[in-house]
C-alpha cells in the first residue's frame, strides 16, 4: 500500500514497515488478545523516492524524531487495527508534508515593547489594588 504524501511525492509500500502490538486504549471482549496498536516506520535516510535536497531537509527538520535515520509514528486510539493503520499513515503523511514545507521557519523570540511592558505593569497594579480593597480592615 503506497502512501501519497503530495502530488509530487508518493512513498512506495515496500519502503514502509509495520509493527503491531496490544493497545492500551479502548477495547472490548478481545482487548487483551487483539494487536490493535499500529506502528509505522520509514527509513528517511535510505529512501529511494527522495531527492538529496528533500532527504537533507527531512533529516534536519525531523532530527529529534529520527532513530538511525528512521521515523516512527504510532496509532492506538481506535479499536480496529485497520483504522489505526489509516491513522498512522495519515500521521506520517502530515509529518513529511510539514517537514518538506517551505514555511516551516522557526519563530524568532522578540522582547516586549516598552508600551506593552508598561500596560502589563499597570494591569498588575490595578489587580493588586482590587484585591487589597477586598481585605478586611486591620485594627491598627
Amino acid at each position: 500500500m503506497d502512501l501519497e504524501v503530495s502530488t509530487e511525492l508518493i512513498i512506495p509500500g515496500r519502503e514502509l514497515g509495520w509493527r503491531f502490538s496490544r493497545s492500551s486504549g479502548p477495547g472490548g471482549q478481545h482487548a487483551n488478545t487483539s494487536d490493535s496498536r499500529a506502528e509505522l516506520y520509514w527509513n528517511v535516510a535510505g529512501s529511494t523516492v527522495l531527492s538529496d535536497d528533500q532527504r537533507m531537509l527531512l533529516l534536519t527538520r525531523l532530527g529529534p524524531r529520527l532513530v538511525a535515520g528512521t521515523v516512527t509514528v504510532s496509532a492506538s486510539t481506535q479499536r480496529s487495527q485497520q483504522r489505526n493503520r489509516e491513522t498512522a499513515l495519515r500521521k506520517l503523511a502530515d509529518l513529511v508534508t510539514a517537514g518538506l514545507s517551505s514555511d516551516a521557519r522557526q519563530r524568532r523570540a522578540s522582547t516586549p515593547t516598552r508600551g506593552s511592558a508598561r500596560r502589563h505593569l499597570a494591569a498588575k497594579q490595578k489587580r493588586s489594588a482590587t484585591k487589597r480593597n477586598r481585605r478586611r480592615p486591620s485594627n491598627e
